[in-house]
């Protein structure tokens, strides 16, 4: 079993993207990781360099600057990096290069790409997620935040990066089939110094509406407008505890401050009554375990 990592990234320094810690933490898991830098300011091809690692392989890329609605820059960049892999790879592992996977899910994910390498039906394996907010120490947990995604494709040419590159899609456009995983990223895009965070979102402005009212110019970020999270007390990757040990500003999350829309507020009684997610985005189809049995491989081959 031949796997590929791989990622997109611009601007890592200067936005703060946690990108080393994203590829150490998909190296064990890949025999190569593909990473596209595209034209960056700051350093980023020197910051991907410092790796020790020769699995690690730069692709260079300049950023359409007419993409500029909904982040389509996003799915072009990482369908030109997905198209860069060799077809000799049975499996490719997608990070942004602000997610991260925790090393006790390794298992997990080894043996899950193993169990379903030539299973005819699945295409993609399903992760959990965590998305950060303010600091470590708290998630979001409002209905707008997707609670899963695919991470795992099989390489297959006909499976491409979708809309804004959050998932993926068979073409001309259908949801892949996948098998879910006990297994989770760890998003990290709303955590990082206020400066940075606030760097960033001016920065990727350009990609999802030329046309908005620009970003703030400040060295401040308002944290304080989230509508619900909750406190996380598990563990982090262990490629993360550097970066948690710099943790050097001030956030205090306020219940209330920000009022839950009525339709969140509709969606958690729903929740709380049937125990089932209503209206939940799922770019993705989980396969019944019963049509799982019936197309079991006739062989699985080894690691």
């Amino acid at each position: 079993m031949k796997v590929a990592g791989f990622t997109i990234i611009k601007n890592a320094v200067k936005y703060g993207y946690p990108l080393v810690e994203s590829l150490s933490s998909l190296l064990p898991l890949c025999d190569q990781v593909f990473v596209l830098a595209g034209d960056s300011d700051d350093g980023t091809e020197d910051l991907i360099r410092s790796i020790s690692s020769d699995k690690i392989v730069i692709l260079q890329s300049v950023w359409d600057k007419t993409l500029t609605q909904n982040g389509e820059i996003l799915s072009v960049e990482t369908n030109k990096a997905l198209a860069a892999i060799p077809p000799e790879y049975d499996w490719c592992i997608y990070l942004q290069a602000d997610e991260v996977i925790h090393e006790n899910d390794y298992p997990e994910i080894k043996a899950g790409m193993l169990q379903y390498q030539q299973h005819a039906l699945v295409q993609g394996l399903l992760f959990q997620y965590k998305h950060f907010w303010g600091s470590y120490d708290y998630i979001c947990n409002s209905t707008r935040w997707y609670r899963k995604e695919i991470r795992i494709i099989k390489n297959d040419k006909e499976i491409f990066s979708f809309k804004d590159a959050q998932g993926f899609r068979y073409r001309p456009n259908e949801k892949l089939n996948v098998v879910e995983l006990n297994a989770c990223i760890y998003h990290y895009g709303w955590v990082r110094p206020p400066k940075k965070m606030q760097a960033k979102h001016a920065g990727v402005q350009q990609y999802w509406d030329n046309q908005a009212a620009p970003v703030a110019d400040t060295d401040d970020f308002d944290y304080s407008q989230i509508d619900s999270l909750a406190r996380y007390t598990g563990s982090h990757p262990r490629v993360m505890q550097t970066v948690i040990a710099e943790y050097n500003w001030d956030f205090k999350y306020i219940p209330g401050l920000v009022e839950l829309s009525p339709k969140e507020k509709f969606k958690r009684i729903l929740e709380k009554l049937t125990g089932y997610r209503f209206f939940e985005y799922k770019n993705y189809k989980i396969i019944p375990a019963s049509e799982l049995k019936k197309h079991q491989p006739i062989s699985h081959p080894a690691v």
